[in-house]
């Protein structure tokens, strides 16, 4: 029996891919590391907290792509810190406006056949050369940097079959879109996505990365494309042709499940409010008015996206009631369209130009008005993401979006106007990395000093997990709760990502207002969930602002992997149902008593809940391995990596 694609990168890793049985761990040495400023200094407070001289990777990369707008002295402190602890440590620096991290990492940095984790959800997007890249928690980065290794309960393996090409203007965005409609954004969870088939040749680097970029929000562990000629051609065109490897899944490996995509037949698709699973056909949503268009993010912000955009907008004007504006991914990308006449072509056009940043997905500007209609080509349109709380946010491809600006409605591209020669990939990319920052030698690193502004405040440490106490539930929430409602992003709330306490403010303002002042007057708070709680971003505020507020354990049917990982490494226990009807017999303001809560966890064995309030027991699982239960009895991981020095 042959082996999975990623089963040959594992075993590359010099680790073990075992099959499926209980409790077993996916451990890995980490090549490659990257972080971002909305995650990034809290990562670093976190690797300084571990004690480490330098980093133990191949590369680590800092990025500021989320936190550029500098309203106040908060983002700009925040990227001095980050620039200092980078050239200390060992790390390089991408300056602001060098771009988003997933781009310039594709561009310059991402290697087939190697491991990445980053501090971002969204890393899988390497995954589009042949690498296995995951998004972690801020602290698992900071671990990795330090030479642990990077551990996850082992996945299942999906392969998605492509087959057939492409039709004219339907893209890798409506790929996804399509496997999204069909899975959900809980479909992805506990499982990898291999990517082959006979359309897989036909896909360029850029169109298999946008795809794996959105597998995050199928809550996958990864998605992968193999490493083929389409690889080659892409590093080759960078400079880096030295790193690629062949790489490809044998022909006779049994998956644990298959799906089958006619490329051919797919049409143009559009995620609508609010999840990016409310998947239609962009025909059966034509005509709808816009008020807004914007092209860009990690997910559709590569050079063949903007040459298409440029392409679709040539001599036209955009229509009076949008509003459009374009982010490019990188640097290069905005250097190569500027010399070759694209640039002007989008200007022209009526379109506003930002930064080479992540910028409106993350709620950094170009927050619609309200109850706004805009369309935009990013990865998420959570309820409130956007900064305009009943703004409503549709996803579609670059194509759909350009087309649609020009008329003022969505509408589907005619397939008349295609041109097959509008764009194909260079041979050469500009390279200029003047903006990425070399960290200092290591006989120089101890000059470095580590700068640290007002805003920079310490991140909160978990507690030993007691015997037994009591608790309030200080929320009732529902299925596939996002970080986005715990922890909610903007340009309010981004520069103050390294201030816990200022952030506690704001913790789940999104769906209740009042959850910050009953927090406070609770001791010791439970949240109660439902399924999929804590999908999307992987910022792991989501999990340190409860964990300041008194949230001792978390309740839910089911929890996203990334942020179960964040629970545990804050000290704060993870509860599912052993049978989902209990989440019945809890209310908000309940009062519950965890009894002999200390011995269960270390034994492994199930926990019993006594409600108070309503006078009965019901028992709850934890699914955790060996270490995690130690993790979670010591109060969290730097607790328990300093005991186990």
């Amino acid at each position: 029996m042959g082996y999975t694609l990623t089963e040959k990168i594992v075993r590359r890793n010099g680790s073990e891919f075992k099959k499926l049985e209980s409790g077993d761990v996916l451990s890995l040495k980490v090549d490659q590391t990257l972080t971002q400023d909305a995650t990034g200094t809290m990562t670093y407070l976190q690797l300084e907290a571990l004690g480490i001289d330098r980093v133990k990777t191949k590369l680590s990369v800092a990025y500021v792509d989320h936190n550029t707008l500098q309203a106040g002295f908060m983002n700009a402190d925040d990227h001095a810190y980050i620039a200092s602890v980078a050239k200390k440590y060992g790390i390089y620096y991408s300056k602001p406006g060098n771009g988003i991290c997933h781009q310039v990492h594709l561009e310059r940095f991402a290697a087939p056949g190697e491991v990445l984790i980053g501090s971002d959800s969204h890393t899988p997007t390497a995954g589009g050369i042949g690498m296995l890249a995951f998004g972690a928690g801020g602290f698992d980065v900071a671990c990795a940097m330090a030479g642990f290794r990077y551990e996850i309960p082992r996945p299942k393996i999906v392969r998605i079959n492509l087959n057939g090409r492409l039709r004219p203007w339907v893209g890798a965005k409506d790929v996804i879109l399509k496997i999204l409609q069909i899975v959900s954004v809980k479909g992805g969870v506990g499982r990898i996505f291999e990517y082959g088939g006979d359309g897989v040749k036909y896909l360029t680097v850029p169109e298999r990365a946008t795809i794996t970029n959105m597998g995050a929000e199928l809550g996958a562990t990864t998605s992968i494309f193999p490493s083929d000629e389409q690889t080659y051609n892409f590093l080759k065109a960078q400079s880096r042709e030295k790193c690629w490897v062949n790489l490809a899944a044998d022909s006779d490996v049994n998956y644990d499940d298959v799906l089958n995509l006619d490329l051919d037949r797919l049409e143009s698709m559009v995620a609508c409010p609010h999840s990016p699973d409310n998947v239609k056909t962009v025909r059966e949503m034509a005509g709808l008015k816009l008020d807004q268009v914007c092209i860009g993010s990690c997910t559709n912000s590569s050079l063949a996206d903007m040459m298409k955009v440029a392409h679709i907008l040539r001599g036209k004007t955009v229509a009076r009631n949008v509003d459009l504006a374009l982010a490019f991914g990188s640097r290069q990308v905005f250097s190569m369209l500027s010399r070759n006449g694209a640039l002007s072509d989008i200007i022209d056009a009526g379109a506003r130009v930002l930064e080479n940043a992540c910028g409106p997905c993350i709620g950094m500007g170009q927050s619609p008005k309200s109850g706004g209609v805009s369309l935009r080509t990013f990865n998420r349109n959570f309820l409130g993401r956007s900064g305009t709380k009943d703004g409503q946010i549709y996803l579609v491809s670059p194509e759909v979006a350009a087309y649609s600006a020009l008329k003022g409605e969505l509408v589907v591209p005619p397939e008349q106007d295609f041109n097959n020669g509008i764009f194909r990939m260079p041979e050469e990319f500009l390279i200029n990395d003047n903006m990425i920052c070399a960290p200092a030698s290591e006989e120089d690193a101890k000059y470095v000093e580590v700068v640290r502004g007002p805003n920079i405040k310490p991140f909160p440490i978990g507690k030993e997990l007691s015997g037994s106490f009591s608790a309030n539930v200080v929320i009732k929430l529902g299925d596939n709760i996002t970080t986005d409602h715990i922890m909610p992003a903007g340009a309010k709330i981004l520069p103050f990502r390294s201030n816990i306490p200022y952030l506690a403010q704001f913790c789940f303002e999104v769906i209740d207002k009042d959850f910050y002042e009953r927090a406070k007057l609770t001791e010791n708070g439970v949240i109660l969930a439902g399924a999929n709680y804590g999908q999307g971003s992987s910022r792991e505020h989501a999990a340190l602002v409860p964990l300041y507020l008194g949230i001792r354990a978390v309740i839910a049917k089911s929890f996203a992997r990334i942020h179960k990982a964040n629970l545990i490494n804050v000290g704060i226990l993870p509860l599912t149902f052993l049978e989902a009807e209990h989440y019945n017999f809890i209310s908000q303001g309940d009062n519950i008593e965890f009894e002999n809560l200390r011995e269960a966890v270390a034994s492994g064995e199930y926990v019993v809940l006594k409600n108070n309030t309503k006078g009965a027991s019901i028992k709850l699982s934890f699914e955790l391995g060996e270490k995690d239960r130690n993790v979670i009895l010591m109060g969290g991981l730097l607790n328990y990596i300093k005991a186990n020095k």
